[in-house]
């Protein structure tokens, strides 16, 4: 928002109309001269000069003059918007530096919240903590209506970022479990990102016709109350609670599923309740990350992997949103980008192995960050699109990225394995605002170093497990492990005769699936036929 310095008060004193044009000083900023917006030439020096008949710039020069911060306040532009935090608490001048804190508060908001909420969601469920995030969200969205001051307006942010990216990541585990096959690839690629872009797109419209910063952020909690019915239509999570041992309650929400569907249930679907209480015994925490070597490996490439398309995604949708001096159409064209990238992650979680799409992903960005310094200063046109591949490319990669941590960790490690990764590429968002002004050294800089987190990512997904086309894991002993990026005619040979892993349970183990994709147990580890 535009601001200006306020003089209101020196007018009420005889100054010359010389020295009332000449109390704010002169500037420069992006190398034009402006008005100062935080600072006039002392009053009372002005007007003992002005009383003495002293004109400036003639007798006397402006520069040896002591200079004052803006005591009468400011006049803020409403030609865009009518009020913003800023015009609200007067986040200017020498409180300038609040405006891009408050901006991380929000990514800090988010850190704690995928974080927490994971583990959340994976000890108490999907569905409760799917709706206890939202209202926490839709209620502080709404109460920062109310604060009183720039502290507490930023208390009330967090809490609400904390909420908006719990109920994202406990909705997004939750219809990866409940789903299965091509209509889960669906929902993990194109449905769950299509309606983020849809409200992407909305939120300019919103701001279009509610241009007052408190009727805006009513407007964004609202919808949040659409939520409340929606308590009696979504079901907790079967996958969840088998986890749990919870067998005939997975059991009623698949029977009532079959019937809706008009499909005949078979009569057992679970097998021995009591064989499934054993693997629900073994029980995750965010610990079991690291635990072990072959986790902790998979969970640290992982991280990597999340920081450059997290800080690659803030980063771009920033700087490209600045395409159009209308801050409105910026906002929308943003959003409408990302459309076409989130249908090419559907496809490629549909007909393309995990690491061969992300290598394909990594490459294409990082080269077309790294091209735009070679395009000549008179083809603005050219940088423009290449920004854009880069931006297409990341997008795509944020939504595989959810997909394939979904399937690389167990049902009882899915939400918090999601969440810990999540909470981690938060660190890159909260950079991405200051690698930006890394632009000021060199012009492309920041494309630079996104450019180079790319390619320092492609060479470790050559390590990482592919997912393709497997089942989900249950539990730790059976989560995929790396193997050869081109796999040996032996190794195939022996994958082809080996269809799962086993699952230790202290005594009994995991040695088949029944066609339900019920695992059933064998005692002391013997192996039978199923």
């Amino acid at each position: 928002m535009e601001f200006q310095n306020t003089t209101a008060l020196s007018l009420r004193f005889n100054l010359t109309e010389e020295w009332r044009a000449a109390i704010i000083p002169i500037e420069v900023l992006n190398g034009k001269q402006e008005l100062s917006r935080c600072s006039r030439y002392r009053l009372d020096v002005v007007l003992n000069l002005s009383a003495q008949g002293l004109n400036p710039g003639v007798d006397v020069n402006l520069t040896d003059l002591h200079q004052e911060s803006c005591v009468d306040g400011w006049n803020y532009s409403k030609d865009i918007y009518q009020s913003t935090f800023v015009s609200e608490f007067n986040l200017v001048c020498k409180d300038q530096w609040k405006q891009p804190f408050t901006s991380s508060i929000i990514f800090v908001g988010v850190f704690f919240g995928s974080f927490i909420s994971g583990q959340l969601s994976d000890r108490f469920g999907r569905k409760p903590v799917l709706f206890a995030t939202m209202a926490i969200q839709t209620i502080f969205t709404f109460v920062t209506i109310f604060s009183p001051s720039w502290a507490v307006l930023c208390i009330l942010i967090f809490w609400a970022s904390f909420g908006q990216i719990g109920n994202y990541v406990a909705g997004f585990v939750l219809g990866c479990e409940i789903l299965t096959g091509n209509v889960r690839v669906l929902f993990s690629s194109v449905g769950i990102t299509l309606g983020f872009s849809i409200g992407y797109m909305l939120l300019p419209l919103f701001a279009f016709f509610l241009r007052d910063w408190k009727s805006l952020q009513l407007g964004l909690a609202v919808p949040g109350l659409l939520y409340i019915p929606m308590w009696w239509m979504i079901t907790e999570s079967p996958r969840w609670l088998l986890s749990q041992g919870r067998v005939e309650e997975a059991e009623a929400i698949l029977r009532n599923a079959a019937k809706k569907n008009k499909i005949e249930a078979p009569d057992v679907i679970f097998g021995d309740p009591k064989e499934v209480n054993i693997q629900a015994k073994q029980q995750y925490h965010i610990i079991d990350l690291i635990r072990t070597l072959h986790v902790r490996n998979t969970t640290f490439l992982l991280f990597l992997l999340w920081v450059t398309v997290a800080t690659g995604y803030v980063g771009l949708s920033i700087n490209t949103a600045q395409l159009h001096p209308n801050p409105y159409l910026s906002c929308f064209l943003s959003a409408v980008v990302e459309v076409p990238a989130y249908i090419s992650s559907w496809l490629a979680l549909q007909y393309i192995s995990r690491r061969l799409s992300f290598v394909c992903i990594l490459v294409v960005a990082g080269s077309s960050l790294y091209l735009i310094q070679l395009v000549p200063e008179g083809l603005s046109g050219v940088t423009i699109a290449l920004e854009m591949l880069g931006k297409f490319a990341i997008t795509a990669g944020a939504t595989l990225v959810y997909a394939y941590t979904a399937e690389i960790y167990p049902t009882g490690l899915r939400n918090t394995g999601t969440a810990v990764c999540g909470s981690v590429s938060r660190m890159g968002s909260i950079l991405s605002p200051f690698l930006l002004s890394l632009s000021v050294y060199y012009k492309f800089m920041p494309q630079l170093v996104l450019g180079t987190l790319a390619f320092v990512s492609l060479f470790t997904t050559l390590f990482m497990p592919e997912t393709f086309k497997k089942p989900l894991p249950q539990c730790i002993e059976e989560m995929p492990k790396r193997k050869r990026f081109i796999p040996s005619k032996k190794n195939m040979k022996r994958q082809s005769h080996i269809q799962y892993n086993t699952c230790n349970l202290g005594s009994w183990r995991t040695v088949g699936r029944h066609k339900s994709g019920t695992p059933y147990l064998d005692e002391k580890g013997v192996t039978t036929e199923g």
